[in-house]
């Protein structure tokens, strides 16, 4: 996933706005809820990264690369359902939930990290991981410092602050080290719907498309073996 609008000709243009970096964050939020809810049966992506993030030719976001999901845990003979799947480690570093890392217990929480350090990448820009600086905490000491604005992407042009500062909040609340420090993908979507609200008119009139869920679902699921 780039921060640029891009010609026929693959020559860059125009860099993303805001506008568009909330719409693409709600549907590839939408997009991973609809495999921790909707699926039959449910998933745990279990690699969120931005380079699985892909734009169709509207710039509509789907979800891709199922190739180390997992299925969810289902319910027990006695109806209760396991709030998580113990497996090995997989996924990409600096996108990875440090608890899953510690205790190889897979939630859907683990999917809710991952998708928080995207939100972070478009955001800032930065790369997860770089030169040693990992970016949930940079974004965290520019947060707690009252300098999140230093951080901020300066190719994003003029943007409302309060957009940007609940972006911000959201997913840093996303990369909590604690399981349960973090909103489920529902409450995202929500509060992405929320931020997607309180954006100009001008802004959201002339991006193309709409944010309506049928636009913004994950791509076709293959069959997943369990493992």
């Amino acid at each position: 996933m780039c921060f640029y609008f891009c010609d026929t000709t693959g020559k860059t243009k125009e860099p993303l706005g805001l506008a568009m970096r909330v719409r693409i964050a709600l549907g590839s939020a939408k997009g991973i809820l609809y495999l921790h809810t909707e699926a039959d049966p449910p998933i745990f992506h279990r690699d969120i990264k931005a380079s699985i993030i892909l734009l169709d030719s509207r710039l509509n976001a789907k979800v891709a690369d199922f190739g180390l999901s997992r299925l969810a845990p289902v319910p027990d003979i006695e109806g209760t359902t396991p709030g998580h799947v113990s497996t090995v480690v997989m996924g990409t570093p600096g996108y990875l939930d440090p608890e899953y890392f510690l205790t190889q217990k897979l939630t859907d929480k683990s999917d809710v990290y991952s998708l928080g350090v995207v939100f972070l990448e478009l955001l800032t820009g930065m790369h997860p991981i770089s030169h040693g600086k990992n970016i949930v905490r940079e974004v965290n000491t520019a947060y707690r410092s009252g300098m999140i604005f230093s951080v901020v992407d300066d190719r994003l042009g003029a943007y409302p602050a309060e957009c940007v500062e609940r972006f911000v909040n959201l997913g840093l609340k996303c990369c909590q080290e604690e399981t349960e420090a973090r909103p489920s993908m529902a409450e995202v979507v929500r509060e992405l719907e929320t931020i997607w609200g309180m954006m100009p008119e001008f802004d959201t009139k002339t991006i193309s498309g709409d944010v309506s869920s049928s636009d913004l679902v994950s791509v076709v699921i293959p069959p997943i073996t369990p493992r």
